[in-house]
């Protein structure tokens, strides 16, 4: 466990905290006017190892052997000129801090999206020392800025990272379905008027990410999926953009639990640890490895049965149930992964430069109009 001071005046700035892996989905901007909610559990933290936030400094500004050092290898919009190792904790997990009111962003909507730079301070000595994200269409955190904050060892006994049996055992399988909700949206009893049921947002994003893996590892060749709900998340996309014909690859599911993948198999999609964020590999590590948060993973490898569906209707005054609520309902639109996810995976792949996967990334605005992503 550890917990973050300031670096001007030592002031204690978290609760006691447990390093996890970044969430994939930590920088997604979901849809429009959404209500998301916070990223990181409580009790947690993450750090992104590359640099993020403002400054930003547009491509064409950016000499191409740097973006290769900084392993970007296509272009991209902007690089961010902060510091590496940004720190992500729940909002609720900082204290003695305060807002500072002038720093709400640029290009906030519904609430603070952190464009300004730093908009909270330490109490005691008013050094700016992170961003609190709360804007629509973000995922809710305060990003501690790593010059401005210290990490310190807290008081207790050091937990190991789970086994990946243990993981198993907990069972903390990922939803492909949820509800959504709009910006400032109020739940009344009975009422879901403001509510949505989607694929989640959080599956969106692992899929961004895991399709710009399987297009890597599939040399231009088709690649079939299982069967189920991962052929609806990834083939419509996969046919798309690669051709048809023979050399087909099959990506099947590996993982704890599973049964061991075939030594002809070139391609497997196996789970992220959510604590360390190494990737699961079997015993022959031949096959190229598609990764996948360990929640979406679970789901996939081991399906849970639909629940059933809550009542919709109010209970009668008097009644004390938790099953009433909105009707648990399938998405009305196909399966789309995130195409930012996707594209910000892609460029950090070095394959990326092969023709067929740059033609890929420039038709990409293309493919999100069709429906791809």
């Amino acid at each position: 466990m550890f917990v973050f001071v300031c670096a001007g005046c030592g002031t204690r700035l978290t609760t006691p905290l447990s390093l996890v892996a970044l969430p994939v989905h930590a920088h997604q901007k979901y849809g429009n006017g959404v209500q998301l909610p916070v990223l990181m559990e409580s009790r947690t933290f993450a750090v992104e190892p590359e640099p993020w936030g403002p400054p930003w400094r547009r491509w064409a500004e950016i000499h191409p052997d740097e973006a290769t050092a900084r392993g970007v290898y296509a272009p991209v919009y902007a690089l961010s000129d902060g510091a590496p190792g940004a720190i992500v904790i729940a909002p609720g997990d900082a204290s003695g801090t305060v807002l500072i009111p002038e720093k709400r962003g640029g290009g906030y909507c519904c609430g603070l999206d952190g464009t300004d730079g730093p908009n909270v301070a330490c109490a005691e000595c008013a050094l700016p020392v992170a961003s609190r994200i709360d804007d629509c269409s973000l995922w809710q955190a305060m990003w501690l800025s790593p010059n401005a904050v210290r990490r310190l060892p807290a008081d207790g006994a050091f937990a190991a990272p789970l086994s990946w049996t243990e993981l198993m055992a907990e069972e903390r399988a990922t939803p492909p379905f949820e509800p959504i909700a709009t910006w400032g949206s109020r739940m009344a009893a009975g009422h879901w008027s403001n509510y949505w049921w989607s694929w989640s947002p959080q599956w969106e994003a692992a899929a961004g990410h895991a399709l710009a893996h399987l297009l890597a590892a599939s040399d231009g060749h088709p690649v079939l999926v299982p069967d189920g709900l991962g052929r609806q998340v990834f083939q419509r996309t996969l046919d798309a953009l690669l051709p048809t014909g023979p050399q087909t690859r099959n990506a099947p599911l590996a993982g704890p639990g599973l049964p061991a993948p075939s030594r002809d198999v070139s391609i497997i999609f196996v789970p992220s640890h959510p604590q360390t964020g190494k990737t699961w590999a079997p015993a022959d590590p031949l096959p190229y490895l598609v990764p996948l948060p360990f929640g979406v993973w679970l789901w996939l490898a081991f399906p849970r049965p639909d629940l059933p569906a809550p009542s919709s209707v109010a209970p009668p005054a008097g009644t004390l149930r938790d099953d009433f609520g909105p009707p648990t309902l399938r998405p009305r639109h196909l399966f789309r992964a995130d195409s930012e996810v996707f594209r910000r995976t892609l460029v950090r792949l070095p394959n990326v430069r092969s023709p067929w996967l740059s033609d890929i990334l420039k038709s990409l605005e293309h493919h999100v109009r069709a429906g791809l992503f």
